[in-house]
C-alpha cells in the first residue's frame, strides 16, 4: 500500500483508448483517497470509489471553483472576475438559475426534439451513403462530428454558421486543467464576449419568441424570462447559460458518441441484440454512459473547511478530484463492472455527476445518443469497422479522448 503522503501522477489512459486507466482499480482497493499531481502542476486528492465520488459531488463543503480563480493568485497577478458557469454557481444564485433552466431539459419538454434529431441523423446518413466510395466512409467526419453540434444549435439557439468563432475557445476550456491560466482566461473572456454579442443580436431581432411547447432557441426563452418584471434571472445568467452549453454540450457529446459507436462496433453480438430489440435502447445508452468515460476532464472541487475521508485529513482550500470514470467501474457498485452489458438495470452510474450540480443536459445527451444509435442500426444494419480497432488514430487534443476516424463499411 502506498504512503498517503506520497504524491502520485494522475493515472494515465492507455494509448488508443478512452479509459478509464487500469491504475484506478488499484487505487480503489488500496488508496481510495490519493494525493496526486494534476496536469497543471497543482495537487489534489483523487477519489476513486463510487460512494466517495457520489458523496463528493453532493457535499456542500466541496465547491467547484471559478475557472478564473483556481489555482488562486493574489495581488497584481490576480485576473479580473469572470461570470460563473452553471457548474461554478453556488447557493442562492445556483438555485434560482437551476430552477429556471432545469424544466427546459426535462424529458417532456425535450419531446419536440425527438423528430428533429432523427431527421438530422437521417440526413447525415443519406449524405454519407450518397458520397461513399465502395460502401465505406469515415463515421466520425460524416456523422459523429456534425450531429451533436446541430442538435445543440437547434435546442439552444446557437448559429451553426458561427462555429468557427466559438468552437476553438470551447476546446481550449475543455483542456483547462492542463493549460496556462492566461490561455484559459483568454478563451473564457472570448466566449463570454461572443455570448453577450449573440444575446444583443437576439434582442435586436423583431418578434417575441412565444415559448410554446415544442420550440427551441432556449437562449431567447431565457432572455425573455430575464426581462419580465420580478424575474430572478438576469442577463448575465443567460450569458453564463450560453458559455455552459458550449462547454458541456458539444465536444463532450461528440467524443462520447464516437466512443460509444466504437464500443458497439467492437461488440458485434451485443449490437446485434440491440438491433433486433430496439426497445432496449434506453438501458443500452445508460450502459454506454457507464462503460465509456464521459467525463475524462479533471473535476476539481475545493474544500471549504477541514474534513476527513478514509482517515485522510483534507484541509480547507485543498483540491478534491472525484473521478466518475473510476466510480463507474467500482465492483462495490456494479456487478462485473468491466463487462459491457447493454441490458444492465438498474444502472446508477455517475457519468452526469450527482447532486445539485448533476448535468442539466443529461436527458438531451441520452436522447441524442439513443437516436444516433437507432437510426444507424436501422439504416445500415450490416455496418462494421473497415479497419482493425487497434489501428485507429485517436484524437487526444483534450482529456475527452476519442477515435479521430471510424472507417466503416456496410
Amino acid at each position: 500500500m502506498s504512503d498517503l503522503h506520497t504524491v502520485i501522477p494522475v493515472p494515465a489512459v492507455a494509448p488508443g483508448t478512452a479509459g478509464p486507466p487500469c491504475a484506478y482499480a488499484r487505487l480503489r482497493r488500496e488508496q481510495p483517497v490519493a494525493k496526486a499531481q494534476l496536469p497543471n502542476g497543482e495537487t489534489g486528492w483523487l477519489l476513486s470509489r463510487y460512494e466517495d465520488v457520489r458523496a463528493a459531488f453532493a457535499d456542500p463543503r466541496l465547491i467547484r471553483p471559478l475557472l478564473s480563480a483556481w489555482p488562486p493568485r493574489e495581488g497584481a497577478d490576480a485576473p479580473p472576475p469572470c461570470l460563473p458557469t452553471f457548474l461554478e454557481m453556488t447557493g442562492r444564485h445556483h438555485e434560482r438559475v437551476r430552477r429556471a433552466v432545469l424544466p427546459l431539459f426535462g424529458r417532456r419538454r425535450l419531446g419536440f426534439m425527438v423528430p428533429r434529431i432523427r431527421a438530422m441523423a437521417e440526413e447525415l446518413i443519406d449524405s454519407m451513403v450518397a458520397g461513399a466510395e465502395g460502401r465505406s466512409a469515415d463515421l466520425v467526419a460524416a456523422y459523429v462530428e456534425p450531429l451533436p453540434l446541430r442538435v445543440l444549435c437547434e435546442v439552444v439557439g446557437l448559429p451553426y454558421e458561427d462555429r468557427d468563432v466559438y468552437l476553438p475557445h470551447t476546446l481550449t476550456l475543455l483542456s483547462a486543467a492542463a493549460l496556462p491560466m492566461e490561455e484559459v482566461l483568454a478563451a473564457l473572456y472570448a466566449l463570454q464576449e461572443y455570448a453577450a454579442a449573440l444575446i444583443s443580436r437576439k434582442e435586436r431581432e423583431d418578434g417575441p419568441h412565444e415559448g410554446r411547447e415544442g420550440e427551441g432557441d432556449y437562449v431567447r426563452l431565457l432572455l425573455e424570462e430575464s426581462g419580465r418584471p420580478g424575474s430572478e434571472l438576469t442577463r448575465d445568467d443567460v450569458i453564463s447559460f450560453v458559455v455552459t452549453m458550449l462547454m458541456a454540450g458539444y465536444k463532450t457529446n461528440m467524443q462520447h458518441t464516437g466512443n460509444a459507436l466504437l464500443t458497439l462496433l467492437t461488440h458485434p453480438e451485443e449490437t446485434r441484440g440491440l438491433r433486433d430489440a430496439p426497445g432496449r435502447v434506453g438501458p443500452a445508452v445508460d450502459e454506454l454512459l457507464r462503460h465509456v468515460p464521459l467525463m475524462n476532464a479533471i473535476n476539481v472541487l475545493v474544500a471549504q473547511e477541514d474534513l476527513t475521508l478514509h482517515g485522510q485529513r483534507i484541509r480547507a482550500g485543498d483540491a478534491v478530484v472525484p473521478v466518475p470514470a473510476s466510480a463507474n467501474r467500482d465492483s462495490e457498485a456494479f456487478t462485473d463492472p468491466d463487462r459491457l452489458d447493454l441490458t444492465r438495470t438498474p444502472n446508477r452510474h455517475v457519468a452526469f455527476g450527482h447532486g445539485p450540480h448533476a448535468c442539466t443536459g443529461g436527458h438531451l445527451t441520452r436522447l441524442q445518443l439513443a437516436t444516433a444509435i437507432q437510426v444507424l442500426l436501422e439504416r445500415l444494419p450490416a455496418l462494421e469497422l473497415a479497419e482493425p480497432a487497434d489501428s485507429l488514430p485517436w484524437d487526444e487534443s483534450t482529456p475527452l479522448r476519442a477515435p479521430a476516424r471510424l472507417p466503416v463499411r456496410w
